[in-house]
Order: C-alpha cells, then sequence, then structure tokens
C-alpha cells in the first residue's frame, strides 16, 4: 500500500494530540483548526473525551468548529450519548458553539437531568440556545422542574439558563416558586429577582430569597418584598445573554466564542 503525503500528515496530527505534553497537543490542536480536514474530525472528537487540560479541550473545540458541520454533527450527537461524562459534556459545549438547530433532538429530559452537574450545565447552556421558536416555554417547564439541584455554581447555571429564556420562563417560575421544598422555593424566587433586575448578584438574590422563604413568603411574593412591602414589579428584560461558557480563543474562531472570533482568555467554563 502506498503512504501518500496526507497520510502521513494525519498520523502525525493523531500522535501530535495524544502526546504527553499539553503544549504539543495545543498546537496539534490549532494546527488541524488551522487547515481542516474531514479524516482529523473523528480523532478531535474522541480526543475532547479524554483531555485533561481545560484550554487544550477549548482548542479542540475551536478546531471542531472549523470542520464541515455535515461531518461533525453526526459524530457529536453520538458522543452526547457517550457513558463517558466528559465525553457528553464537550461534545454538547462543541455543539452549542457550531449552533446547529438540527442538533435539539439530543436535547432529552434526561440528558437536562444528567446526573453529572457538568454534563447538566452543558446541556441546559446548549438548550438554550439551540431551542425552536415556540418550544421556549416547555424548556422554561422542564429546567424550572431542577430548581435546587446542585450547589451555589450548578444553581446560578440554572438560574442563567432560565434567565435567558426571558419572558418564557415566568410562569414556571411562579410555579416553581409555590413548591413544598424551602429550597426550591428559594431557588425560584432567586431566579425570578434576577429575571426582574440582570444586576442584581447572584449570592445576594439567593440570601433575600431564603429570607422570604424563612418569613413564609409564598405565591406573590418575590425577593426585595418582605413583610409589610409590596410584592416586586413586573419583570423586566432578562440580562444580555451573556454565555456562560468561559474558553475564548482560537484564529479565525475562538473555542468559546462563534465564527470570527480571536482566542481570548476564559470566564466561566472551567470545569469543561
Amino acid at each position: 500500500m502506498t503512504v501518500t503525503g496526507q497520510d502521513t500528515d494525519a498520523r502525525g496530527a493523531h500522535e501530535a494530540l495524544d502526546d504527553g505534553r499539553p503544549s504539543v497537543r495545543l498546537r496539534a490542536a490549532l494546527a488541524v483548526g488551522t487547515a481542516p480536514d474531514p479524516r482529523y474530525v473523528g480523532t478531535l472528537v474522541e480526543r475532547c473525551a479524554v483531555e485533561p487540560e481545560f484550554f487544550v479541550r477549548d482548542m479542540l473545540t475551536w478546531a471542531l468548529t472549523r470542520h464541515p458541520v455535515s461531518v461533525t454533527l453526526p459524530a457529536l450527537l453520538r458522543e452526547v450519548r457517550s457513558e463517558r461524562a466528559q465525553a457528553r459534556s464537550q461534545a454538547l459545549h462543541t455543539l452549542s458553539k457550531i449552533g446547529d438547530r438540527r442538533a435539539w433532538p439530543v436535547i432529552t429530559p434526561r440528558l437536562l437531568a444528567d446526573p453529572d452537574d457538568e454534563v447538566a450545565r452543558s446541556a441546559w447552556r446548549t438548550a438554550v440556545l439551540l431551542v425552536p421558536e415556540g418550544e421556549e416555554a416547555a424548556l422554561a417547564t422542564a429546567l424550572a422542574g431542577l430548581l435546587g439541584r446542585g450547589g451555589r455554581e450548578t444553581q446560578l447555571s440554572l438560574s442563567r439558563a432560565l434567565v435567558a429564556l426571558g419572558e418564557a420562563a415566568e410562569p414556571a417560575l411562579r410555579g416553581a416558586a409555590t413548591a413544598p421544598d424551602p429550597q426550591v422555593r428559594a431557588h425560584a424566587l432567586a431566579t425570578q429577582r434576577l429575571l426582574r433586575d440582570p444586576d442584581t448578584g447572584f449570592e445576594s438574590a439567593v440570601e433575600e430569597a431564603k429570607r422570604v422563604v424563612a418569613l413564609g413568603g409564598g405565591p406573590g411574593r418575590a425577593p426585595g418584598s418582605g413583610p409589610g412591602q409590596a410584592p416586586a414589579g413586573e419583570p423586566g428584560q432578562p440580562p444580555d445573554g451573556g454565555s456562560e461558557q468561559t474558553p475564548d480563543s482560537g484564529p479565525g474562531q475562538g473555542p468559546d466564542g462563534g465564527p470570527g472570533q480571536e482566542p481570548g482568555d476564559v470566564s466561566e467554563r472551567e470545569g469543561q
């Protein structure tokens, strides 16, 4: 069998992506993204599932976004069903960067409630970006059913996803604010506060919501409306879609940004 120069390049890229040195893997991912070749997609997807370094994973994602969607989408959809949590999480993150709504059917209730917090958080962010028009309220209902889950970081991610849905999230949040579980009620009230006032800090919104719940706050009483105070006003505009993802970069397209962005600093996806 004749070994062509292209075969040699592909083999070299595969070996470099598997190198023990993060700097070598980073340069390899950058090179593959700079000169896209469908033969690399499988290797990139496989590497995402096991890559331990955040900044290398982010470059792998960027490299995948540089390849044709017709090649990357099927591979990523298969990966979302992987038994490996990191594979699911990174595939979801990459799908959010590609932004092709044909991936929407993979966002199932089971995935939104994934037992791994990082996978669930990635699913929430991706769902908000890919949800078809008219499906926002149904998504909000599914997300509201998860209120109260996890620690502060997980709860903040869920609140941001709900706030990003804007007015479509209001009925679901009102319902959750009457839940028997005080933790769910507090999380719902804090999220309502963020929806009304995007500049409110999450910690302060949560603490105020806890006080409202402790004082018997229930339906019609949102954070900021303690005893003797009138309920908070009508919800305002949701925050301006700031992404929860943290990595940004890559020539011509940032790992955490869309096409046309350059590599930058990470801001919120430290866990991926």
